[in-house]
């Protein structure tokens, strides 16, 4: 385990490691040379464990793993081929299907071919710029309900951080979506999920042997989970259409956008089991990305007291006229560069999707490793952002990376929100809600670290930490 550092006060840059840098946790890597079963048993503990330090050292790792070819991918010629060049050679793996399936359906981050085209050129007018406006005062809304409540839960002791995130999140998610506040449905949606993640959402040897159309016994378990958890979006749905309309008629959220949404080629919009699919996959994926971007970004801050200070500081000094209120959020966003920053950084550190497994269809040849069908590419944001010879001092928390004369990152060595055609249509939106949320707790609050064990990542469906940490927040000002 690496250990923390003092960090950096200035956010300057050199060319050398610096003596005073933060480094935060990580879990260690694995020994080269694992057997099948080892590497399926650590897949299944943290699957961050999985790469040994060859990874963050070579372009490609070529290898088979159940008799199928392995390719982990690091340089960015590869990945281009992959992700834009050739994607129509290559597909979601049977395991992923597998495993997401029972909570996305047939939304569009699972769907293929010509489904998938209809889903992409349907949504894409919902999720243009000019929607922000409308999700930036969700955001504010759910955000000072929040900082309520956690002001509440700081005067009793610690806070739990990720849980008081994953509330804010959902909160969002709820409002944005259906311009209804979670109160009646937020803790349903957490115990679901919950449970989904502490079980069903690992892999096991039968999800990684078996064609997705052949169901194993812990599909059947993922059956029964999507029954419930389905049930549970329509029964949401169902509430917003029983909500009085806008009097303008003019889009209230999300739900609006999508049920209004046209595809500009056919015509057509979405069935009502297309229309849940789509909300069950910006709920879940919208929830599950910011919750963490949220955590990891406010846990550097707290391990990084002077970075933070910097941050309150550009909230606080936002030129006159922009705020973080519910009607000027949206025009303070440029000003909010530092906080922006630091919620890149912490995208590069802890990427809420860790790894993106394509199975190619035809024989391919990827930077030289070949690529049989049914073989695996591997582009692993977890390894990638951390690669040795795509970044300065890769473990560092440095985001001075990301300011405003700082040398971009190249086009394909930075994949928070994927790359090419299937890049995350709500890439603005989730990072809208990261900036917006992070600085609103950071201007209200001086976070801190309240315990002693470190907070390591954990591969859950997204980067999760690996406990629940406590932190202690108190109000500035005070």
């Amino acid at each position: 385990m690496t250990a923390n550092i003092r960090p950096t006060p200035d956010g300057s840059r050199s060319d050398e490691p610096k003596p005073d840098r933060l480094i935060p946790p990580k879990p260690d890597p694995s020994p080269p040379g694992l057997s099948w079963y080892q590497l399926l048993a650590t897949y299944r503990k943290n699957a961050l464990s999985s790469w040994s330090e060859q990874a963050f050292e070579k372009d490609v790792i070529a290898s088979t793993f159940l008799g199928r070819d392995r390719v982990l991918i690091n340089n960015p010629d590869g990945i281009r081929r992959v992700m834009v060049d050739n994607h129509t050679n290559y597909r979601r793996s049977p395991a992923t299907i597998r495993i997401l399936r029972p909570i996305f359906g047939q939304g569009l981050l699972l769907s293929e071919g010509d489904d998938w085209r209809h889903q992409r050129h349907t949504l894409a007018p919902a999720f243009t710029p000019r929607a922000i406006p409308l999700l930036a005062r969700h955001i504010v809304d759910a955000t000072q309900d929040a900082l309520i409540r956690i002001g509440a839960q700081a005067e009793a002791g610690p806070v739990d951080l990720i849980s008081a995130c994953q509330d804010l999140a959902l909160d969002v998610g709820g409002r944005s979506m259906f311009s209804l506040e979670m109160l009646h449905h937020g803790a349903a949606m957490r115990r679901l999920l919950a449970r989904y993640s502490k079980r069903l959402a690992k892999p096991y040897l039968l999800d990684l042997l078996l064609p997705a159309s052949i169901p194993n016994l812990h599909d059947l378990a993922r059956f029964r989970f999507k029954a419930e958890w389905m049930r549970l979006i329509e029964t949401i749905m169902k509430d917003r259409r029983q909500a009085p309309a806008a009097r303008d008629d003019a889009p209230r959220d999300l739900f609006d956008l999508l049920e209004g949404a046209r595809n500009p080629e056919t015509g057509a919009g979405f069935s009502p089991d297309q229309l849940r699919d789509q909300v069950a996959t910006m709920i879940v994926a919208g929830h599950e990305t910011t919750t963490v971007t949220i955590f990891w970004s406010l846990t550097l801050l707290a391990l990084a007291p002077e970075v933070q200070e910097r941050v309150a500081h550009e909230v606080a000094s936002l030129p006159a006229g922009f705020d973080l209120s519910r009607e000027r959020a949206a025009q303070a966003l440029p000003h909010l560069v530092l906080t922006r920053a630091v919620v890149q950084e912490a995208l590069r550190l802890y990427p809420p999707a860790f790894v993106l497994a394509r199975e190619a269809i035809h024989e391919d040849t990827v930077c030289g490793a070949r690529l049989r069908p049914r073989g695996l590419a591997l582009i692993a944001p977890w390894v990638l952002h951390r690669h040795r010879k795509l970044w300065q001092d890769p473990d560092a928390f440095d985001p001075s990376r990301f300011l405003p004369g700082a040398t971009p990152p190249g086009r394909f060595a930075y994949l928070p929100f994927g790359a090419g055609p299937r890049v995350c249509i709500g890439a603005q939106f989730a990072m809208t809600e990261a900036i917006l949320v992070v600085a609103s707790l950071v201007s209200a609050f001086r976070i801190e670290p309240a315990g002693q064990r470190p907070i390591q990542p954990a591969a859950v469906i997204t980067t999760q930490p690996d406990h629940a940490a406590p932190f202690r927040l108190s109000r500035r000002g005070e």
